[in-house]
C-alpha cells in the first residue's frame, strides 16, 4: 500500500502505478489550535507493508511523516518503509558553531523510530544516511535528468557547479548519449569579487546543460550562467534533481538566459518534468 504525504501526491501515484500497488486514501486536516492530523482511515488490515512517500519540504511535512508512520502501524502494517524523495534539513549535516544542532541527525532520529527502512533520493551529502537507524539507502536519480532534455542539443556541454559534483554532470551526459563534461571554477580575487568560469571547455556556439542536485534560491546558478552568456554560448538549460526554486529563483534563472529548467518530482513544482518513480520502484 502506497501512502502519500501531502507534498508528494503526484509522485506517490506514479510509484503506485510503477509497483502496481494500491494507493491509500489519505486525509490531511488541521485542528482549530493549529495541530495537524494526517490519517489513513481505510488502510486494509491485511496489507503486508506501507510505503510512505513524503518529501519533507517543511516542518509540517516532517510531522506528517511521523503521523503516517504511526497510523500505518496502528492499522496493522507488518512493515513500514519511509521514502523521503527530498529530505528537508538534509543540508544541515554539521553544527555551524558551538551550541548548534546537527539538524539532519535530529530529524533522522525522529523518522527512524517509526519505520523499518528509509530511502532518500540523491541527498546533498550521502553521509546523512548514516544518521538513520538502520542506515538509510540513497537512491541516485541523476540519470533521470537526461530524459526531458531536447533531442537536438548542439554539441552539448554538461556543466556541474564545481569539481566535486562532476559525477552528476557525467551521469546526465552518459544517459543523454553524447556531449562533453566540465565544471565551474571559482576564483576569489577579493572579499567581494569572485570570478566564475567553466574550467576548460569552449562553450561558444554550443548548447550547455547545467546540472545540480538542488536549486534553492538560484543565486549562484544564475551568476554562473551569466558568465556563459559573455562567452557566446548557445542555448542554456538547467537540470536538477530537487527543484526547490525558493522565492524568485525561477525569475533569476530566466533573467540569466536559461531557456528551460527541468527537475524531478521529488519536489513537486512546475519544473518537475520527469518522475523518480522508476528508480524508487527498482530500489523497493
Amino acid at each position: 500500500m502506497i501512502v502519500s504525504g501531502s507534498a508528494s501526491q503526484t509522485l506517490a501515484a506514479a510509484l503506485s502505478a510503477e509497483l502496481e500497488e494500491p494507493l491509500a486514501a489519505v486525509e490531511y486536516d488541521r485542528f482549530p489550535d493549529g495541530e495537524l492530523l494526517a490519517a489513513v482511515p481505510d488502510f486494509p488490515a491485511d496489507a503486508d507493508r506501507a510505503v510512505i512517500v513524503a518529501s519533507t519540504i517543511s516542518s509540517d511535512a516532517h510531522l506528517e511523516v511521523l503521523q503516517l508512520q504511526d497510523a500505518a502501524r496502528e492499522a496493522g502494517a507488518d512493515e513500514v518503509i519511509t521514502v523521503l524523495p527530498y529530505m528537508g534539513y538534509g543540508r544541515q549535516d554539521a553544527a555551524f558553531e558551538s551550541g548548534h544542532p546537527i539538524s539532519a541527525r535530529a530529524v533522522a532520529k525522529a523518522i527512524s523510530t517509526g519505520t523499518d527502512r528509509v530511502l532518500t533520493v540523491s541527498p546533498h551529502e550521502e553521509a546523512v544516511c548514516d544518521f538513520f537507524e538502520p542506515t538509510a539507502t540513497a537512491v541516485n536519480a541523476a540519470g533521470r535528468l537526461a530524459e526531458p532534455l531536447p533531442a537536438d542539443l548542439t554539441d552539448p556541454v554538461f556543466l556541474s557547479p564545481d569539481a566535486g559534483a562532476i559525477e552528476l554532470a557525467e551521469t546526465v551526459r552518459k544517459h543523454y548519449g553524447s556531449g562533453e563534461t566540465d565544471y565551474f571554477e571559482k576564483v576569489r580575487h577579493s572579499g567581494t569579487e569572485v570570478e566564475i568560469t567553466p574550467s576548460d571547455v569552449d562553450v561558444a556556439g554550443r548548447d550547455v546543460v547545467v546540472t545540480d542536485d538542488i536549486i534553492a534560491t538560484g543565486s549562484t546558478m544564475s551568476e554562473a550562467i551569466g558568465v556563459l552568456g559573455d562567452r557566446d554560448v548557445g542555448r542554456v538549460f538547467v537540470t536538477c534533481v530537487h527543484p526547490l526554486l525558493a522565492r524568485n529563483a525561477s525569475t533569476k534563472l530566466a533573467r540569466a538566459g536559461v531557456e528551460a529548467v527541468y527537475g524531478t518530482d521529488t519536489i513537486e513544482r512546475e519544473a518537475s518534468a520527469v518522475s523518480v518513480a522508476p528508480v524508487l520502484a527498482d530500489a523497493l
